[in-house]
């Protein structure tokens, strides 16, 4: 049925246009004599031009047929031109040939004889030539077709190999991101087990306090391995329960104050994006010293941008703290996810450091 409909709209598309070819001549002519003040009736102007139209319709096919099979490319050029010259020749002859002898049939007087070579040789001399020059228009119109259809292909081909590079960069930009954050998981997990592991030489209890919260903060973590982005008010949950791990260590060293301005809560921000900061600010800042310390964690929208800060007032130095691993993965998330949309600033502040991060608020 498929191949029944396709050549249904060839045939139709063939005929259509030798229908317009036939009526756009005939009132062509029927102006010209208008104009010239010799009028014509339109009628016989239009059953002469639609069959001169239709002889070439039923040459069509064969004409198309040959240009597709003896295309004029450079690899046999000459050899299909010559073809062609010769089918041009046989064409022109043809179509005279049906022009005439339907003619004949439908108007011609059967009791006047019929001298089928005189008329043709009268008509030749004026169509001839018109008829060679159809033939390769026919033949022109194949081959504009056919290089627009090769450009389309070309375009869609294009099209679809930078769509596959596109989704390739897409991944391979995905599974950096994955690395980056899997690393981060096993750098806290180490680093708390290394608290556990000294807890337990000074204090028993609190070091079984704080493995009871550790595996309550692993099975969070563990099931919002796969998101790559989460609420805002996700990860300050997560990382109240990683606080509550440091607090068992620290008791009354560590204070945190928390900043947090309402309307940023529903932002969406990289999963496992403030942990590793806080992380670091113990790490550098409070762990050091022997007295207490306080962490400030806030966010604030500005201009379409939500900024997150975390900083402290221990003793470690931002050159120091730059040099973790959670800082170094934090940044080059950014820049991976964000690009020149973010800003990721480390500087001193109040004998601690701070952190200052930058991105598209979106919800």
């Amino acid at each position: 049925m498929k191949f029944i409909g396709r050549h249904w709209r060839i045939i139709t598309t063939i005929l259509l246009g030798w229908t317009l070819f036939g009526v756009f001549f005939a009132l062509q002519n029927y102006v010209s004599a208008a104009y010239a003040e010799q009028p014509l009736a339109f009628s016989p102007l239009l059953v002469v031009w639609l069959l001169c139209g239709y002889s070439w319709a039923v040459l069509t096919p064969p004409i198309v047929y040959l240009a597709k099979r003896f295309p004029l490319e450079r690899a046999h050029f000459a050899r299909n031109a010559a073809l062609h010259l010769a089918a041009a020749f046989l064409a022109a002859f043809l179509h005279l040939s049906i022009y005439i002898l339907v003619q004949r049939g439908l108007f011609g007087d059967p009791a006047r004889p019929f001298a089928f070579w005189a008329t043709f040789q009268k008509l030749a001399l004026i169509e001839f030539h018109v008829d060679l020059l159809t033939y390769w228009i026919l033949v022109g119109l194949w081959h504009l077709r056919e290089l627009n259809r090769r450009y389309l292909e070309r375009e869609r081909e294009t099209a679809r190999l930078a769509l596959a590079a596109a989704q390739l960069e897409t991944r391979l930009a995905e599974a950096r991101l994955d690395a980056l954050r899997m690393q981060l998981q096993p750098h806290f997990l180490f680093n708390t087990l290394n608290s556990i592991a000294v807890l337990m030489r000074e204090d028993v209890a609190a070091a079984d306090r704080m493995l009871v919260r550790l595996s309550e903060l692993l099975r969070v973590a563990l099931k919002s391995e796969s998101v790559r982005e989460v609420a805002l008010r996700d990860e300050l949950e997560f990382l109240r329960a990683y606080l509550e791990i440091e607090q068992v260590r620290f008791e009354d060293r560590l204070t945190v104050d928390f900043g947090i301005e309402a309307e940023t809560l529903d932002a969406r921000i990289p999963n496992l994006l403030l942990q590793p900061l806080v992380e670091n600010a113990i790490r550098h800042g409070l762990a050091p010293r022997a007295g207490a310390g306080k962490i400030v964690i806030e966010s604030r929208r500005e201009n379409g941008f939500l900024t997150l800060g975390v900083s402290d007032d221990g003793e470690g130095g931002a050159a120091v703290a730059e040099t973790g691993i959670g800082l170094k993965n934090t940044r080059e998330r950014l820049e991976k996810l964000y690009g020149a949309q973010q800003e990721f600033e480390i500087a001193a502040a109040a004998g601690g450091f701070a952190v200052r991060i930058k991105i598209p608020y979106r919800l």
